[in-house]
């Protein structure tokens, strides 16, 4: 089967999409179909890579977004799908490219678009007020469009739960058990990280507005104050890196910047105490599972999906929730902190947890939904 995933929001820098697509397409491959995955970029290229064949689009920058792009015309996309001819059709965009959706159903191609997002938090995020119609409108528009939406936690299929949506199913994503793992510790790295204090904190993910990385600050202040030795790193970038900066001379935080190298994000994760996750709407947030992979603890917001996988099976904890503001983070931190002195087996807890979600699983559960299609 030939499987053609159209993304848009993807750069350079991208975290989850970039992650989610090149795990989509070794898993894809490992069980006999050819991937393919359409993306936004400076020109058109096409090559073949480790983690397989990649389509680019001539595509703009977002402003201030920190590199992400879109692609410049569907038509293109409907053009380069035209000549690919593919069995099924994937679609991570919710927004600029729904239109794909009609698209295949008028040749007869099952298609899915997966909801990354959820457009209820963005629009309150953004604008501060629920425009509970339009939302919900938008949403029975798009499930009109596609064979199934594809969601990731229960959180973000609440939104299309409320109006009936009938074609929804949820697909948890994965993480690589292999490259994060606890055994990729490093003292000498961790060392170097937390630079003389006793905790070290880390912050993994873009430094954009919607994931409120000004919490991960807040923490830390309200910890320094608890007379808490922490260090805070962050990893990652984005379009608040500089106002981040300036209002932070005065603590101990390192900006260490976008991390390219896997392995050594994987030790740098695995280095730390425990993992901050402050975005309020994130839907999944696969930094925060390849914590719990690295045997590192979780502390998230409360009004996001991340709580969904922080609680095993028996009620263990191997992270905590926590409203949105800093003292609360720091609550849970101290808990946290309290526990790791106590458990020696938190970080093992975690590892489990992860375990629970190997790519591996997530192709299982899509290649069933588009092996539904081709009945």
């Amino acid at each position: 089967m030939k499987i053609i995933h159209i993304a848009n929001f993807y750069g350079p820098k991208s975290g989850g999409i970039k992650t989610t697509l090149h795990n989509l397409s070794a898993e894809y491959e490992k069980i006999g179909h050819e991937f393919i995955y359409v993306v936004p970029g400076k020109k058109f290229s096409r090559e073949k890579m480790s983690h397989g064949a990649c389509i680019t689009l001539p595509s703009w920058v977002i402003p201030f977004s920190g590199g992400y792009r879109v692609i410049r015309s569907n038509r293109q996309v409907k053009t380069i799908l035209q000549s690919l001819k593919p069995d099924r059709i994937e679609v991570s965009d919710r927004f600029t490219l729904s239109c794909l959706g009609r698209w295949a159903s008028n040749r007869n191609i099952p298609a899915i678009v997966f909801s990354h997002e959820t457009l209820k938090g963005l629009v309150k995020n953004y604008f501060g007020i629920s425009l509970k119609n339009f939302v919900g409108w938008h949403n029975s528009r798009l499930a009109s469009k596609f064979d199934y939406v594809v969601t990731t936690t229960d959180f973000a299929a609440a939104e299309f739960d409320e109006i009936g949506t009938s074609n929804v199913v949820k697909i948890p994503l994965g993480v690589d058990l292999d490259t994060f793992s606890p055994r990729h510790r490093n003292e000498e790295l961790r060392t170097k990280m937390i630079k003389g204090g006793d905790v070290l904190l880390v912050h993994c993910g873009r430094l954009s507005p919607e994931k409120k990385p000004e919490r991960s600050l807040q923490t830390l202040r309200e910890l320094l104050g608890r007379g808490i030795n922490a260090r805070l790193v962050y990893i990652g970038s984005g379009p608040l890196h500089k106002k981040l900066y300036d209002s932070s001379r005065d603590i101990p935080v390192t900006f260490w910047g976008y991390v390219a190298n896997k392995n050594l994000l994987a030790q740098m994760i695995a280095s730390a105490d425990i993992s901050l996750a402050p975005g309020p709407i994130e839907t999944f947030c696969l930094a925060a599972l390849e914590s719990l992979a690295s045997g590192t603890p979780v502390v998230a917001s409360n009004t996001s999906a991340v709580g969904e996988f922080l609680t095993q099976d028996n009620g263990d904890f191997v992270g905590l929730t926590a409203a949105n503001n800093g003292a609360a983070f720091a609550d849970a931190v101290e808990i946290i902190l309290d526990e790791l002195r106590e458990d020696a087996t938190l970080s093992e807890r975690c590892r489990i947890q992860a375990e629970e979600f190997p790519w591996s699983r997530t192709i299982l559960k899509l290649d069933s939904i588009h092996s539904v299609t081709a009945a």
